[in-house]
């Protein structure tokens, strides 16, 4: 199954090491390292899961015309997917997270980044590669993937969700606050509960069914929007559509890291409405990858055996 991913890549990359002192320059602690890794991150993230799923994914996006981002498309390359939408501009400085991990937990995160949006001329190259790609790979769904750090834009997300309807592919948003309000016509919106809050400027307090259909259902009526899955951290996620709404609760787990779990839930997500799911049915397995993947430590994708084995122990078949 080809998929294409649109949105702001970066590298993850990670310090791990051992914690025995702390400093006498500061009250921090001195992590020894021991290892070094880079992972792709971002959208790119997204990318991986959905690799690591069975699809083909199409990464597009801009990263800077620097070493980063050289090593970027490199490291895509390595692990088995296209590089063919991934541009380069003299523009951009390419994203690294760099996260120090001592004794297995996260100790500190430092970025490196440029968040100003695209110029003119970098979006009109990214959407022109955007569509070039639509009309040759004739993806199964289309996922916006959104950081806030400049790669999208109205014309850029207007421009790419017009062509997917052109061919009757599904699209599919992790929202952040700048273009909260510039997915109109898709096809599944996926914000967090702070970005649900951020965004709609309210002051929910309980995330209660009866709030959030309220809410869901005023948006998804404005902004011409099929589906709301809302992930709701602790307490599940909430799905919404026309026939379907609801709270799934969450899955008790050992909750190690929650980096990356949602761009594991909208990649599970995208899969399932590709693959026909009802809303609830998407919303179930979603909420189960995203759960898993908060086990482990750091950005990991999710284990496909893994998902479907859990799976199959809660619903008994």
């Amino acid at each position: 199954m080809h998929t294409l991913v649109i949105g702001d890549v970066m590298t993850d990359a990670y310090l791990w090491g051992r914690v025995d002192r702390i400093s006498p320059e500061a009250p921090v602690p001195v992590v020894a390292v021991q290892k070094r890794e880079s992972r792709p991150g971002g959208a790119a993230n997204v990318a991986v899961n959905l690799h690591a799923l069975g699809a083909v994914p199409f990464i597009c996006s801009v990263v800077g015309k620097d070493n980063a981002g050289a090593e970027f498309k490199e490291m895509i390359a390595k692990s088995g997917m296209p590089v063919d939408g991934i541009l380069t501009s003299s523009n951009r400085t390419t994203t690294i997270k760099t996260r120090v991990i001592g004794n297995n937990h996260q100790l500190m995160r430092v970025d490196a980044e440029v968040a100003e949006p695209l110029s003119q001329a970098d979006s009109d190259l990214l959407i022109k590669k955007t569509i070039a790609l639509i009309r040759k790979k004739k993806p199964a769904v289309i996922i916006f993937e959104d950081y806030d750090k400049g790669v999208l834009n109205k014309t850029v997300i207007e421009a790419i969700v017009a062509e997917a309807q052109k061919h009757d592919i599904p699209t599919t948003v992790d929202p952040k606050k700048n273009n909260f309000f510039h997915y109109r016509n898709v096809t599944l919106f996926k914000p967090n509960l702070k970005e649900l809050r951020e965004g709609l400027k309210t002051d929910l307090e309980k995330p209660t069914a009866t709030a959030l259909t309220k809410l869901a259902h005023d948006f998804a009526v404005k902004q011409k929007i099929k589906s709301l899955l809302i992930t709701l951290s602790e307490h599940g996620v909430y799905y919404y559509s026309k026939n379907e709404k609801g709270i799934i609760p969450a899955h008790i787990r050992n909750i190690s890291d929650v980096s990356g779990a949602g761009d594991t839930v909208i990649s599970v997500a995208s899969l399932a409405i590709a693959a026909g799911f009802s809303c609830q049915e998407m919303a179930a397995i979603s909420n189960l990858a995203g759960g898993l993947v908060c086990e482990k430590v750091g950005v990991v994708p999710i284990d496909g055996n893994q998902l479907l084995n859990e799976v199959k122990r809660l619903s008994g078949k």
